[in-house]
């Protein structure tokens, strides 16, 4: 796994406006960035592939585990009032489309699992799509060598995840939604639209804001049509914590994701999955913060249960703050994790998402940043194999 310098395409920004890639420059900073690339050879992204698949079925086992466990339940903080739903969703095999994992990964070490973003992960577009796009285009331009190539089938396995809903589920329309002021949510979702377009699933879009409810309890879209199956992004412990939640009923609508992936997005799997597979080469030692355990470690990442993008995640080193985020997170508790340093490239942190679609492993993207802990604004690298 390297780093290397490479022209950046001069038309490249252009390209992202042409394809929608509206956010690729976000608050005056670059958020894509091509000056240099990531690469790595087939036997590192084997060793990727591999451990994804691996986590993702114990991540699975760790869902049964917790259904079917009042007091793991409790300690997800899973509202009890949506208990009944989560675990229809789960015994029904209700489908999911993705998820990412983030590694700690060098290429000489085992990848080090930080957490699973299985519920509303972003970076998707430009990871799927635009990083495919500089691929074919650097060596249509020889900056890189015509066998070069890219661990990244996420668009195919996408298309073909909305083909087996359309086949397997009989679903033959999918609502979308997102929150109205998300620029990268929008994006996001408007690339699955056409996914699912690809695969022939006729899909509509409203925003989370104008979903309507009957007086049966049953949604609607802004044209009082019934939703029958929907795709959010939109995080389900938001989504418990409202009334919104009164009226979830699998039996009137099909959500994507599944009720039952709130506990696969949640950090408490961390420690979960270190109960279940101590020692386990992927995972790092994680502790609820309130259990005896944590005293262990010395050094560590204390993580809310529910946080993205870096917010309210602090690293302590022998009761000392070395870094810390703010953000809107933590009260309903917190996890700490054995601190694992990012690999550094020429004084860059930089942290391996790892694509999950459906079941199965689709590809990488890569995020760095100046700083130890990424956040929303660390710059995306996309990456090539060569050799």
């Amino acid at each position: 796994m390297k780093r290397v310098a490479i022209k950046p395409r001069s038309d490249w920004q252009e390209k992202a406006v042409e394809y929608g890639f509206y956010f690729h420059t976000m608050y005056d900073e670059p958020y894509w960035s091509e000056d240099y690339y990531y690469e790595f050879t087939e036997r590192e992204i084997d060793e990727l592939e591999d451990t994804t698949n691996e986590l993702h079925q114990m991540s699975l086992e760790a869902v049964d585990l917790v259904i079917n466990n009042e007091s793991l339940l409790k300690k997800f903080r899973i509202p009890e009032h949506v208990w009944e739903f989560v675990a229809d969703s789960w015994h029904k095999k209700e489908p999911s489309l993705y998820g990412r994992f983030d590694f700690a990964y060098d290429g000489k070490t085992p990848p080090k699992m930080l957490e699973y973003n299985a519920d509303t992960p972003t970076s998707l577009y430009e990871s799927a799509f635009f990083q495919w796009i500089w691929l074919e285009d650097q060596i249509e331009r020889g900056q890189l060598p015509e066998s070069a190539d890219q661990f990244n089938s996420i668009q195919e396995k996408l298309i073909g995840r909305f083909a087996h809903f359309k086949e397997w589920h009989g679903i033959s329309k999918l609502h979308f939604t997102c929150c109205s002021d998300t620029e990268e949510d929008r994006g996001t979702i408007q690339y699955l639209q056409d996914c699912a377009l690809d695969a022939d699933l006729a899909n509509d879009f409203l925003f989370v804001e104008d979903i309507g409810i009957t007086e049966n309890g049953q949604f609607t879209d802004v044209n009082d049509e019934l939703i029958r199956t929907i795709f959010k992004l939109y995080p389900w412990e938001f989504m418990f914590r409202e009334e919104f939640a009164n009226y979830l009923d699998s039996r009137k609508t099909l959500w994507v994701e599944p009720g039952w992936k709130s506990i696969l997005s949640n950090k408490a799997i961390l420690p979960l999955l270190w109960s279940m597979f101590p020692n386990h080469p992927n995972l790092l030692e994680s502790y609820f913060a309130e259990d005896s355990k944590a005293n262990n470690l010395s050094t560590y990442v204390k993580k809310p249960l529910f946080s993205r993008e870096g917010a309210n995640i602090s690293i302590v080193d022998r009761g000392s703050v070395i870094s810390e985020i703010d953000g809107p997170y933590g009260e309903e508790g917190y996890i700490v994790q054995s601190y694992y340093p990012l690999p550094k490239f020429e004084d860059n942190t930089t942290l391996v998402g790892s694509w999950v679609v459906g079941d199965e492993s689709a590809g990488i993207c890569i995020r760095e940043d100046k700083e130890i802990i990424t956040q929303d604004l660390s710059r995306f690298y996309p990456h090539a194999m060569i050799g």
